[in-house]
């Protein structure tokens, strides 16, 4: 009888959280964005909102928990109800940050569902005009005849642009040094006036010192080319597959949402995203429009989070 009753209330259970998704979303729904007003996932939460609300049915939110590198918002979306009523728009450093600092209380992989990917955004390896390199080859011939001397501005430690050129160092077995910044900005004005050799930085941000000669762009760290630079070949077309760095941005959700909710959220990704003035919103953002399922992004994030470990440990990368 004892049994008989706990196999009842499993089932009612059960029945419950699925009558739970499927109703869903039956109140507003709130997209943290763990960064601050006017980043560029602030920006794409704002494009995406709207549509989403539409398709839904119900208002979408967006609620800035910005600090900490992102991880202030991240650790409340992991602690939040696992009901689809609260998802997240994060970045690629999202698999960064456990690796610079382990006491963090959530896991990339463990405490979080993937529900789709919804944006890429290439990166650009740069370098001043006197520097004696116009190709992968001829930077890494460089770099080993001069160990310790090469120079690369990014972002500041355990950003995109850090990561790539240490992905880049450790893949070609060089010797090059990296100059935190603030930002890409200030990377690019010491990069403009010569007081480092190299710089790894967004393409919208740089796209016009390229074209005018003000600097040399060597490679895209991404695994594709750009719509923008179309010539310019990737890290992996020109001899380092392994160095591939992609800046991605995708939704998540606390682990444990239903299935149900995830596909539903998908779906609505997906159509939202395929949208003209939600791609044009992107591009001028300078990102480009890239989707996927929830087991794709999944993947991704957990290939990510053993690169950057990899990376991390073996270059000795700390937060200052």
């Amino acid at each position: 009888m004892k049994k008989w009753f706990h196999g009842l209330s499993a089932a009612l259970f059960i029945t419950a959280g699925t009558v739970h998704a499927q109703s869903f979303p039956s109140r507003p729904v709130r997209i943290i964005s763990p960064y601050a007003a006017g980043s560029t996932v602030d920006i794409m939460c704002r494009i995406i909102s709207p549509k989403l609300t539409t398709s839904l049915g119900q208002q979408v939110i967006i609620e800035n928990r910005a600090g900490a590198g992102g991880a202030i918002g991240m650790e409340a979306t992991a602690r939040s109800p696992k009901d689809g009523y609260t998802i997240m728009l994060a970045a690629s450093g999202f698999t960064v940050i456990p690796s610079l600092n382990p006491r963090l209380s959530w896991d990339p992989v463990k405490d979080f569902s993937a529900i789709a990917q919804v944006a890429t955004s290439p990166l650009v390896m740069v370098v001043h005009p006197k520097v004696a390199a116009k190709n992968l080859a001829e930077l890494i011939a460089l770099a080993k005849a001069q160990p310790g001397k090469l120079r690369y501005g990014h972002a500041g430690i355990g950003s995109s642009q850090h990561m790539a050129g240490e992905l880049f160092s450790l893949e070609a077995g060089i010797d090059i040094v990296n100059v935190p910044y603030k930002g890409g900005k200030e990377s690019l004005s010491d990069l403009l006036g010569d007081r480092i050799e190299m710089s790894v930085q967004g393409v919208p941000a740089v796209l016009s010192q390229i074209r005018s000669g003000a600097v040399r762009a060597i490679f895209l760290t991404g695994p594709k080319r750009s719509a923008t630079l179309p010539d310019l070949p990737t890290i992996g077309e020109s001899g380092l597959p392994k160095a591939t760095a992609n800046v991605w941005f995708g939704l998540l959700a606390p682990v444990g949402t239903p299935h149900i909710i995830i596909e539903r959220l998908n779906t609505d990704i997906i159509a939202l995203m395929k949208s003209p003035d939600v791609i044009d919103g992107f591009v001028n953002g300078g990102s480009e429009v890239a989707i996927s399922t929830p087991e794709e992004f999944a993947r991704m994030i957990r290939d990510d989070v053993v690169t950057w470990a990899k990376v991390i440990k073996q270059r000795g990368i700390k937060m200052e």
